[in-house]
């Protein structure tokens, strides 16, 4: 009898695993090469923007002091998933703004958030700080010349780093990573901890709140996502996860904080590096992995929950 109990006991943890590593169909695209593809973001308009290395007109990527730029890209989004129609974003050619980690639109798609750095920069801040460090600025379309007039949010300190920036559906919070050294509770804990800030009517913004610990811990939370549902997804390289970094989510309460952080399951993450997670439907959307049998760098894989 107790064999018997057993099992049965097994037979349903191994149909639990089976099922959990089923639940997505996952396809590594077309537009992947040996060029990492990260830093995911949707447009209003129902296009992809990418990061990845600049190149110049031969296809070559171009090198900065020993380094690959990083720029933004768009592309279209096909039936089946694919990113086709891939273009540099348009930039108008006055702005020195360079390597471009990531980014993100509003929801009317009026402005454009960007993660960068004051490298190379006319505007620099005044005093001592890594120029390397990065930092948030915001920018709007002019047609004919792209986005313009890039500005660093008024919140961002140049001794601290911010990235990565997602923005609410309703525009009201913008989400980031940043590294805020110090003590208490609004202070980052391990590398970088995820932050959000207010946006008021007239386009103002709050300043930083540490998103609570039920997100954050003493590893490092990078590139948050916030869902049309308030749930928050980002990846960590926190301890007993699936593989280097995960994607992890967090539901929203009804208080608007954020419940304890659920890692997501097999085949969204894996024994490499997962990063990057959207959605492009309530059951599809895009990840960014290092897993094996990729084609380069980052990868980026269309996935469909069943």
């Amino acid at each position: 009898m107790k064999t018997n109990k057993f099992i049965f006991a097994l037979f349903l943890l191994v149909s639990f695993v089976l099922s959990s590593q089923t639940d997505y169909t996952i396809t590594n695209l077309e537009v992947n090469d040996k060029r990492p593809h990260f830093g995911l973001a949707i447009s209003p308009n129902g296009k992809v923007l990418i990061t990845s290395y600049k190149t110049n007109k031969s296809g070559r990527v171009i090198i900065d002091k020993g380094e690959p730029i990083l720029s933004l890209y768009e592309g279209d989004i096909s039936g089946s998933g694919e990113i086709t129609n891939v273009k540099p974003l348009q930039i108008a050619n006055t702005e020195d703004i360079n390597q471009i980690v990531s980014a993100t639109y509003s929801p009317d798609g009026k402005k454009l958030y960007v993660s960068t750095r004051y490298e190379k920069r006319k505007n620099k801040p005044k005093g001592k700080f890594k120029e390397t460090n990065l930092h948030l600025e915001v920018a709007e379309y002019i047609d004919g010349k792209g986005w313009s007039n890039f500005k660093v949010l008024d919140f961002c300190l140049p001794k601290y780093s911010y990235a990565h920036p997602t923005i609410s559906a309703d525009g009201k919070q913008l989400y980031f990573i940043a590294s805020i050294k110090g003590q208490g509770k609004q202070f980052t804990r391990g590398q970088s901890d995820i932050y959000k800030v207010e946006i008021d009517a007239s386009g103002n913004y709050g300043e930083p709140e540490n998103v609570g610990t039920n997100v954050n811990t003493y590893a490092k939370e990078m590139f948050p996502y916030i869902s049309k549902d308030n749930v928050l997804y980002f990846a960590s390289n926190r301890p007993n996860g699936i593989g280097n970094y995960d994607i992890y989510k967090s539901e929203m309460d009804a208080n608007g904080k954020f419940k304890k952080a659920e890692v997501l399951p097999k085949p969204i993450n894996s024994i490499a590096s997962d990063i990057c997670f959207v959605l492009t439907s309530s059951n599809t959307g895009y990840v960014t992995s290092k897993r094996k049998k990729g084609k380069g760098d980052d990868d980026i894989y269309y996935f469909v929950k069943e």
